[in-house]
């Protein structure tokens, strides 16, 4: 008695050691399947081979019986030390060699052999201190591998046995180099055992096969189509944005025990694994860039059933044994021909059924025509009612929101850093006054902009309280002015108040505090009260953009010994009247007498960044 996807072949038929009957009898394993019945009498015999078949037929099965009989049979090699496995098992994924691993542990669970898995993303001290102890049988993914061998952790000199597992997906993913870098490491091809199997057996492959075994005897087996019989196919023409509401109303419309669902791209994978998410049901996301351990948990929940729903790349599609699989849904169809074919592989196992629904949408579209022609029939095509595009629950939201606010705040964090190294450059351009009284320029906080304010300034009737030293000891001085008004050439005497002269009180004359520059970085005397400066007003310079600090002014230069200091301006009060400070109109400059001599101007300097203060040119 025997279903339709096994033969009439017992495995107690074949010659085999009583320690792996016994683990086939753990396994509940009684009859063979069509690639195991027709692999394994070359194999035990000792004769390589490259067997093709379609998926989940127990090609997994055929490869471990066969090199653990050839083990059995066969004492190792002379000088063999603990870290020189008798066998190599490649398997192109994580999740493939995990699963190779499990089931060896059954298989070979009484013969004594030691075995050992390998494979990155996770463990890898304990995958060091594994290989350090020895292992017979060692199974693994080319880059951990190559990556432990180049350290000195093992070596192939004495390998017996050589596996390939999934062959050309070995190709796709580039590991073709490694797995020839391996190979070479090992004893002369017909000086071991040689297996390779894979669910299509191209001329690459077949390339390979020729030049790394000896002489492989070519097993296929020929079904009228490459994909199971007992899986049911059909397609859907949605747009691209309708996918996911007609994914949602699928699973909704028709609960299942297990699907899986295939998409191309990562970021595919976590939108749709939140939009099915949003719509309460369970689901898991596995792609290349989850981590090993994740990765792990994700399948263990599926497949004990605590996820409805898997949504994964393709690197779920390739040799993984999830029984009960009803459904698999191509959410994105896939670029090469062959994907399609394993990836509805994960359904109708072991003889079971199960449905295979692809999404044919004007992205992935032109794609259809090469699956069509592999698996040798049109994809039947189902309309799309509107019940199956009800809208649904979108994800996202507050995701977009807190994404925003964080966006938001970068922006503002930008914008203060830039306002804070640009500031100074900001205030030198807005206080810049005329090129000769330029002052040293400043990076920093600010300051250098308040200083450019100052230099930009005219020389005007009274200094600023906070810079003039006569305004911060006492109060002597009078009322500031505001730096930024503008000062004329010449202005038109003021005539003393009536009450004022009647009152006794008489006016100073204007001009600047005793002892102040009239312009910051200006060396040499101050000019003489009542005087006219030599050198034209300046233009009235830019207003200021923003408050400026106050910021003492430098230390006044002595006038020369030959200089009359400027008298202090005193106010005589009449009798019972209290002295008090005062100070000329804004706009007021007393006119210069004509028969006074102009003083000598001012030695004005300028800053350079080479040589320091020097004398300003023009």
């Amino acid at each position: 008695m025997s279903e339709k996807h096994l033969t009439n072949q017992r495995f107690t038929e074949f010659t085999l050691e009583a320690s792996l009957q016994q683990g086939l009898r753990d396994a509940d394993f009684t009859f063979c399947t069509p690639i195991q019945a027709a692999c394994l009498p070359a194999a035990l015999e000792g004769r390589d081979v490259a067997g093709q078949a379609q998926t989940g037929t127990g090609k997994t099965v055929a490869f471990l019986l066969a090199c653990c009989h050839y083990l059995l049979t066969r004492p190792p090699r002379p000088g063999r030390r603990p870290n020189q496995p008798r066998a190599l098992i490649l398997a192109p994924t994580r999740e493939l060699a995990i699963q190779i691993y499990r089931d060896a542990r059954v298989l070979a669970g009484h013969t004594g052999f030691s075995l050992g898995l390998v494979y990155g993303g996770t463990g890898y001290d304990e995958q060091r201190s594994m290989l350090a102890g020895g292992a017979d049988i060692l199974i693994g993914t080319p880059g951990r591998l190559i990556d432990f061998f180049k350290q000195g952790l093992y070596d192939l000199s004495c390998a017996q046995v050589a596996v390939l597992d999934e062959a050309d997906r070995m190709f796709d993913l580039g590991f073709i180099r490694d797995i020839r870098f391996l190979l070479r490491r090992m004893p002369a091809a017909d000086k071991r055992l040689n297996l390779l199997f894979s669910a299509t057996l191209s001329f690459k492959v077949m390339e390979l096969a020729y030049e790394h075994m000896n002489d492989p005897e070519e097993i296929k087996i020929e079904t009228d189509t490459v994909v199971v019989e007992q899986v049911t196919e059909y397609s859907f023409y949605p747009a691209q944005e309708e996918k996911l509401r007609l994914l949602v109303n699928l699973l909704k419309r028709d609960p299942h025990q297990r699907i899986m669902v295939f998409v191309n791209t990562r970021h595919a994978v976590e939108r749709v694994a939140e939009a099915l998410t949003a719509n309460g049901i369970r689901c898991g996301a596995l792609s290349g860039d989850v981590p090993q351990q994740k990765r792990e948990r994700l399948l263990e929940a599926f497949k004990a059933g605590e996820r409805k729903v898997l949504v994964a790349t393709d690197v779920a599609a390739r040799g993984l044994h999830i029984p009960a699989v009803s459904h698999v849904y191509n959410f994105d169809l896939p670029q090469d021909a062959d994907d399609y074919i394993h990836r509805i592989g994960r359904t109708a196992r072991a003889g079971a059924s199960g449905e295979a629904i692809s999404f044919v949408c004007e992205r992935y579209a032109y794609s259809i025509m090469d699956i069509e022609e592999t698996i040798g029939h049109a994809l039947p095509r189902r309309d799309i009612s509107a019940d199956l595009l009800a809208p649904i629950a979108m994800p996202g939201r507050r995701m977009r929101r807190e994404n925003s606010a964080r966006g938001e705040r970068g922006r503002e964090g930008f914008a203060r850093g830039r306002e804070s190294t640009g500031r100074g450059d900001r205030g030198r351009d807005s206080g810049r006054g005329p090129e000769p009284s330029r002052g040293p320029a400043r990076r920093g906080n600010g300051s250098s902009g308040v200083a450019g304010v100052a230099a930009g300034t005219a020389p005007g009737p009274a200094a600023s309280p906070a810079t003039s030293p006569a305004a911060a000891t006492g109060p002597a001085a009078g009322p500031a002015v505001a730096p930024a008004t503008p000062i004329p050439a010449t202005a038109p005497a003021t005539p003393i108040p009536a009450a004022d002269s009647a009152a006794g009180i008489q006016r100073p004359a204007a001009g600047p505090a005793p002892g102040d520059s009239i312009q910051r970085g200006m060396t040499g005397p101050a000019p003489t009260p009542g005087r006219q400066p030599p050198h034209p007003a300046p233009p009235a310079p830019m207003a200021p953009q923003f408050a400026a600090p106050q910021v003492a002014s430098p230390a006044p230069s002595r006038p020369p010994a030959d200089t009359p200091a400027p008298r202090p301006a005193t106010v005589q009060p009449s009798a019972g009247q209290r002295s008090l400070p005062s100070a000329p109109p804004a706009g007021h400059h007393p006119p210069r007498p004509a028969n006074s001599t102009p003083p000598a101007p001012p030695a004005v300097t300028r800053f350079s960044r080479r040589y320091g203060e020097v004398p300003a040119v023009g």
